[in-house]
């Protein structure tokens, strides 16, 4: 699985002690991760978390990744960001009981912390404990196991609904105001990242044209 970090710019400063707890759980498992920033509160592209969640719908809808681990401050922000795409299904992880629950019960494919609610000192154990129960089994296995059939059956509704009640990716992106795209994609490390992992040639082609 390929996981793509984002902070956006309230949490920046925590992009390097995220991006080392995260590593550290999931490259061991075989996942590969793709920090695409911000890296410091300092850098010229400045995320907001609505950058991040347009960020993370072009992240999923193009195949670049297969999982987004973004945030704010409270995590709300990033997390309703994220859903407002088609085939974003984005967790407010708050603790381990939501990380593991989120992925055993809801089977998505991104997830937005509380970065600064309640972070403080071992902030770091939190994050790590949450991230290892994450990505401990395969997603959708149901919880508690005897609820696994209708769990499963109810994400394949949840994304038959929200198929149909959103756009698809590529007219979101030809729609939606163009300064704000091209300042989303401005990442120092986005083309270094995205354009090699993209599966979609259409996506690709689009968000090239407005370099």
């Amino acid at each position: 699985m390929r996981i793509a970090l984002i902070n956006e710019n309230s949490q920046a400063a925590k992009n390097a002690l995220v991006e080392r707890c995260l590593r550290e759980v999931a490259e061991p498992l075989g996942h590969v991760v793709d920090n695409y920033g911000m890296y410091t509160a300092e850098d010229e592209c400045q995320l907001t978390y609505v950058m991040a969640g347009l960020l993370t719908g072009i992240l999923i809808n193009s195949g670049a990744a297969d999982f987004v681990v973004t945030g704010c401050g409270t995590g709300e922000g990033a997390m309703l960001a994220s859903n407002i795409y088609p085939n974003v299904l984005c967790g407010h992880i708050a603790d381990v009981e939501d990380a593991f629950m989120f992925a055993q019960i809801n089977n998505g494919n991104a997830i937005a912390f509380p970065f600064a609610k309640k972070f403080g000192w071992g902030g770091e154990l939190t994050l790590t404990y949450a991230f290892e129960k994450l990505f401990s089994k395969p997603f959708g296995g149901g919880y508690p196991p005897e609820r696994a059939e209708p769990e499963q059956r109810n994400k394949l509704i949840l994304d038959q609904v929200k198929a149909v009640t959103t756009k698809d990716m590529l007219t979101i992106l030809k729609e939606i105001d163009q300064d704000f795209l091209k300042k989303t994609i401005s990442g120092k490390k986005f083309d270094e990242l995205f354009y090699p992992n993209c599966k979609d040639e259409a996506i690709a082609a689009y968000l090239r044209g407005l370099k």
